[in-house]
């Protein structure tokens, strides 16, 4: 292979949670839905349900994304070619981010960094667009500071967007959680600031557009936090110009109020008589030359729990007296603690607030949402949740009178870092383990439209465990027989898991279909249909094929006890498209066969051989003794070795391709090679063939040539190793890639050219980067040499954020030996599982 090949990247899916914060998630005019994953800001598309992209820029968790314009300014953005995008992160940090959208390729940009930034974490950020090219939005800190900007947008390519702080406003020394800015009626260029906080209070700020704003009253009647407030766009009457704004906010005291804002008059012209009545109006002020009244019109209760967001229905396009007029429709969408979204309506007679449509499951065993969207044309709307997951519901309703909301396919993935991540035994899906202690199994679906690569969707297709530790590695146990993978988790057993009847027939609808590993007449053996979570979360029962479908009764048939508190009956079924979340979270699940004792410290590493004889695994460790490699026999799942070599923790473990040698890297800054030989009666014999000390820090990953007795190396020392084994069992170092720009977390190596002895090194650091490497093997009667050279270094917006934590080639047994195509994943503790693929 010529050094000098262009190798094309193309990233095929990224998967991925959304922080577990309010304000989080925002829905832009461009109909594109942002939100933070980690450091990431990831932008998915709601009809095709994919994370199109991550933005890298933030050092902290992302807090809070909000797009200029949001679904509420659609209406200001019908022409717009670029569309704008703000983040906040728990370092006080915010960045404005550019769209351009050319002949539907869409190009992201980082416009700048906020030159005055909070001290503590971004709380909220709220925007007001004046026009299309100018918007005023205002940003508030955990510390109590509210900051308003003004920003104007470039009309021509060539110029840059100008942002300018008009205030700093220190409001209070607890937290402001929650903003919303407006024009207030018939006075162009002042605003009102509504700011809600820990106190109970929501206090109301005006000002004008060219800078200072003043407190004009607080509003009382909420008897815990403000958690979302939101203003309504004015409101069209009877008269030519509305004189009207409507404010919705919610609380953790469960209740929703509406208030009003009227203009009531010139400051001459009216006068206020201090009577009782006037307390109950509500509170007067001016600002400019009109006095302006703000009185309660509703109070909503429904929903149990903490209300986490209210927000207006964006406008609709109406006829009003025979011309276009973009109206403010009086509904409210709220998000709630108790898993469920309502949309509050006046009734059309009386004027009375109900409580319409209501989406969810009101559920105390799962806690709930943490904030809901309007899509920007009002069919849709978004709940983010408090596991990270996304809930979409779409209008498939064909009449106006009535409404049937409908649940929708939305992207998902890990809520916290990927620890790990690998291939099933062909490659028909990857299998990712997390610290949000869940498992999960992402595939392609055939498209409707079609079955070529091209119209691939990639989603989640089980969640094979959700358990109640960290899980920090996994490995496929490769071989014949039924899909089985091992996890080790922050605690001593390692857990085998079996694949039930209703993930192998699922499977046969993924692009896979029934190509894979294990054969359809073999399914029958299989009398697992599914699995059920136990009580604490932590070992998975099986449910057998012909049980009675009665569910179990629990607690000796205690009428009505706890009954909110018990874990859901399973339902495994045959699933024909991509399943949502609630199937996932509780009906994919794989039993758990067995359970391997012996380690004493927590899982670390694990690995299978290539027949799927053994696996091998190891626990964090700060002794020789606790630092021993164990192997188990697959199937009688007996320990049948255990390797002593190192004195720290083992942090990875790979076999070679032949299964005669099996590599372990370490703490120690050693890497060991043992040999695994199997006798004439079955038993496993070990030999430590070397010991080396390769690398000056700690040795993160290590990798086999698929061709070969030769190996990669990787380490916090910023370098990349290659070592070869050769024939008189001494090893020998034959390379080292130049040195990187931060650690090297990650390396895997796949094999291109048989003949040529040639292969891919893939390399991920700490800083989120991946570079993929040409090596080719040289062996002579002198020994072993290697050359290598730079194939390519992923741009920053295709890689991941953060460190990346192991890195996986496709198998590539179907694949012909010539063929040019290779898949890559990825995994990493921004929260992702990425997946390339890369034409050589």
């Amino acid at each position: 292979m010529s050094e000098n090949t262009k190798v094309e990247a193309k990233r095929v899916f990224i998967g991925a949670g959304c922080n577990r914060v309010v304000n989080n998630v925002s829905w832009g005019a461009s109909g594109l839905v942002s939100f933070g994953a980690q450091n990431a800001v990831a932008v998915f598309c709601p009809k095709t349900a994919q994370i199109l992209t991550t933005l890298p820029g933030h050092k902290a968790s992302v807090n809070c994304t909000h797009w200029l314009p949001t679904s509420k300014f659609a209406f200001k953005a019908k022409k717009l070619d670029r569309q704008y995008l703000l983040s906040g992160d728990s370092d006080g940090i915010i960045i404005l981010w550019e769209l351009s959208t050319l002949n539907n390729d869409q190009q992201w940009r980082h416009v700048l960094q906020l030159p005055l930034s909070h001290k503590k974490g971004v709380t909220c950020i709220t925007a007001y667009m004046v026009s299309e090219t100018d918007a005023m939005f205002a940003s508030a800190s955990s510390d109590g500071v509210v900051n308003v900007w003004d920003v104007s947008f470039p009309s021509q390519p060539s110029e840059e967007c100008k942002v300018v702080c008009l205030d700093s406003i220190c409001v209070d020394t607890k937290a402001i959680v929650t903003l919303s800015l407006a024009e207030l009626p018939q006075n162009p260029g002042r605003f009102a600031l509504a700011l809600g906080g820990l106190d109970n209070k929501i206090k109301l700020y005006s000002g004008e557009r060219t800078g200072k704003f003043t407190s004009v009253c607080e509003l009382k009647g909420h008897t815990d936090w403000i958690r979302s407030l939101d203003f309504s766009l004015p409101l069209h009457t009877t008269e030519e110009i509305p004189n009207s704004i409507m404010l919705v906010s919610s609380s953790q005291d469960k209740v929703i109020r509406i208030w009003k804002l009227v203009l009531v008059g010139d400051v001459g012209s009216w006068r206020r008589e201090i009577t009782l009545a006037s307390y109950i109006e509500g509170p007067v002020f001016v600002s400019g030359t009109f006095t302006y009244q703000i009185s309660v019109e509703s109070v909503l209760i429904g929903h149990e729990d903490w209300v986490y967001s209210v927000e207006w229905q964006p406008p609709v396009i109406d006829f009003i007296d025979g011309r276009l007029v973009n109206h403010q429709p009086l509904s409210i969408l709220s998000a709630s603690m108790d898993k469920t979204m309502m949309i509050w309506r006046p009734e059309k007679k009386t004027g009375v607030w109900m409580n319409v449509v209501c989406v969810g499951e009101l559920s105390h065993c799962a806690l709930g949402f943490y904030g809901g969207h309007w899509s920007p044309n009002s069919l849709s709307i978004l709940a983010h949740g408090y596991g990270g997951a996304f809930h979409l519901w779409r209008n498939v309703s064909s009449s106006k009178e009535s409404e049937n909301w409908q649940m929708q396919k939305v992207p998902s993935g890990h809520f916290a870092a990927v620890t790990d991540v690998t291939w099933a035994r062909t490659g028909e899906y990857l299998l990712s383990v997390s610290q949000d202690q869940t498992t999960r199994v992402f595939s392609a679906w055939k498209n409707d439209e079609g079955n070529e690569a091209e119209d691939e969707h990639w989603h989640e297709l089980a969640r094979p465990q959700v358990h109640g530790h960290d899980i920090n590695c996994v490995a496929m146990v490769q071989g014949k027989g039924n899909h089985r993978f091992v996890s080790g988790a922050e605690e001593k057993v390692v857990r085998v898991f079996e694949a039930p009847l209703s993930f192998l027939k699922t499977l046969n609808h993924t692009c896979a279909g029934g190509e894979g590993s294990f054969p359809e007449d073999l399914q029958a053996d299989v009398q697992v249909l599914g699995a059920n979570m136990s009580a604490l979360g932590l070992s998975q029962k099986p449910i057998y094929l012909h049980s009675s479908s009665e569910p179990l009764e629990r607690n000796g048939g205690g009428e009505g006890l706890d009954t909110f508190e018990t874990v859901p009956e399973a339902a495994p079924a045959e699933l024909k498209e991509p399943p949502i979340e609630d199937q996932l979270a509780f009906h994919t699940l794989w039993p758990e066969s067995h359970k391997l004792y012996g380690h004493g410290n927590e899982l670390f590493s694990l690995c299978s051989d290539h027949k799927g004889n053994l696996v091998a695994s190891s626990c964090k460790a700060q002794s020789a003794s606790m630092a021993e490699i164990w192997l188990w026999e697959v199937g009688t799942w007996k320990a049948v070795g255990r390797l002593q070599s190192h004195s720290l923790t083992v942090t990875h473990l790979e076999f070679s391709y032949d299964d005669t040698l099996l590599l372990s890297v370490s703490r120690d800054r050693h890497f060991s090679v043992f040999s695994i030989q199997r006798t004439d009666n079955g038993e496993v014999s070990h030999k430590l063939m070397a010991k080396v000390e390769a690398h000056k820090r700690i040795i993160w990953a290590c990798s086999w040539n698929p061709f070969g007795h030769q190996f990669a190396t990787s380490s916090r020392d910023k370098t990349v190793k290659i070592w070869s084994v050769e024939n008189d069992a001494r090893i020998k170092q034959i390379l080292v890639l130049p040195p990187f720009g931060s650690s090297v977390t990650a390396v895997a190596w796949t094999g291109l050219d048989r003949n040529e002895k040639s292969g891919c090194v893939a390399v991920g650091m700490e800083s989120g980067l991946i570079e993929l490497w040409n090596v080719k093997i040289i062996e002579t009667e002198e020994g072993t040499t290697a050359t290598a050279a730079l194939a390519l270094r992923l741009e920053p917006f295709m890689c991941h954020v953060s460190a990346v934590n192991r890195l996986a080639w496709r198998p590539t047994e179907k694949c012909e030996s010539n063929q040019s195509l290779r898949w890559l994943t990825s995994c990493g503790d921004d929260n992702c599982v990425r997946v390339f693929n890369f034409k050589f």
